[in-house]
């Protein structure tokens, strides 16, 4: 079900975005904290993976959120995938 959320959320979504220039206003930790969220970790796993703390992590997905002017994680998937931050298949 998900999936095809995401799916359909993607073909939905004008693109409004270049995908060269979406991630210019993300640090590479904030880059790396959405591959990961792309990938399907939690915000525990994600602290782990880093070695940081789960605040840490909410901090870099607020950030990643508010930079890209996005509402909630689902939408900030949809946007790795779209501009091929994250391909399908590939491990993260």
């Amino acid at each position: 079900m998900t999936r095809r959320l995401i799916a359909e959320f993607a073909r939905l979504r004008p693109r409004t975005r270049a995908a060269g220039t979406v991630f210019d206003v993300l640090t590479p930790r904030e880059t790396e904290v959405l591959r990961l969220m792309a990938g399907g970790l939690s915000n525990p796993e994600i602290a782990e993976r880093l070695v940081v703390s789960e605040e840490t992590v909410k901090t870099h997905v607020s950030r990643v959120l508010g930079k890209l002017g996005l509402r909630d994680r689902t939408q900030a998937v949809v946007v790795a995938y779209e501009s091929g931050l994250v391909v399908p298949g590939r491990p993260s």
